[in-house]
């Protein structure tokens, strides 16, 4: 069964923009009244977040499970190209913190004037942001939503640029000028492997890696009654959000109803174990002999 949870994602996506429009403003204001060139910098790294929401609810329109006739393995790979996108947006922001921390090292800045009350504010847009990746992590990670939880790894790399500057405020108001510059890059550091970590989780969906070993679908199928061997055996997708299973098997049945019958309890016990799931079966009579009958792992055929 395709569970289409866009509705949901669309819900979390729109709330997320709300408070990252938020949060962009209030560091911006505070950035214009203190002239902190880091915390400016901090805003404009901010409608990144704003714009992986959009990019997010446009890609999540788009994402359907459900198969037409143009898609007829669904759309599903919009999702993982959007993870993509916000990738991608990671990499420009570790771009522009490493940027900004070798120019305030060569050039250095002009003195800001920070106050108990602006550090408050900065405070509670770090709590707005902290709320914003738990919030879009946890939904993420119940519904299987790669983009979800694709934007609450961007988030965190802005949890981890607002520590940052708030740090160097902090130190610049009791006179350490260099203590925001140092901070810079590792938290470059950190919001590059958030977008690695991206990467990761969702190459293997577009170029349609094996999702299951053939092994373990070999080791499940042969336990049915009725089934005498399988081969053939390919799987893509992931694990959790959409994978389709292909496969040869052969059946112990003297009429089309009996093999019907074993393939569908095939087929049920592995939606049970790897749901959603979409399982192609083609059938083959008991006197059927393959060189490939048995499917052997590269150590056995080595």
């Amino acid at each position: 069964m395709l569970l289409d949870n866009r509705a949901k994602v669309r819900q979390v996506l729109l709330i997320t923009l709300l408070l990252n429009l938020v949060v962009l403003v209030i560091k911006a204001g505070v950035g214009f009244l203190t002239g902190s060139l880091s915390l400016l910098a901090d805003a404009l790294h901010s409608v990144t977040d704003s714009a992986n929401n959009i990019l997010g609810l446009v890609t999540n329109q788009l994402a359907s499970p459900h198969p037409d006739r143009d898609h007829p393995y669904g759309h599903q790979k919009f999702d993982a190209v959007g993870a993509l996108g916000i990738a991608a947006f990671l990499g420009i922001a570790c771009f522009e913190i490493l940027k900004g921390g070798v120019d305030r090292l060569l050039n250095g800045g002009k003195p800001v004037n920070i106050s108990p009350s602006e550090l408050w504010l900065l405070l509670l847009v770090l709590g707005i942001n902290i709320f914003v990746t738990y919030y879009e992590r946890n939904v993420g990670q119940r519904i299987g939503s790669s983009i979800l939880i694709a934007d609450a790894k961007h988030t965190m790399s802005d949890v981890w640029v607002t520590i940052l500057v708030i740090a160097g405020l902090i130190g610049v108001w009791q006179g350490l000028m260099w203590l925001d510059i140092l901070l810079a890059f590792p938290v470059a550091l950190l919001v590059f492997r958030s977008g690695w970590q991206v990467i990761k989780d969702n190459l293997p969906w577009l170029v349609d890696e094996m999702a299951i070993a053939p092994e373990a679908i070999h080791a499940m199928v042969i336990q049915v009654p009725g089934v005498i061997n399988c081969h053939e055996i390919a799987s893509r997708g992931i694990v959790g959000r959409q994978v389709f299973i292909e496969m040869h098997m052969i059946v112990d049945a003297e009429d089309v109803e009996t093999a019907h019958q074993i393939t569908e309890e095939v087929e049920t016990r592995l939606q049970e174990r790897y749901n959603p799931v979409r399982v192609m079966i083609h059938i083959e009579p008991p006197a059927y002999q393959s060189e490939n009958i048995t499917y052997k792992s590269e150590s056995e055929t080595n």
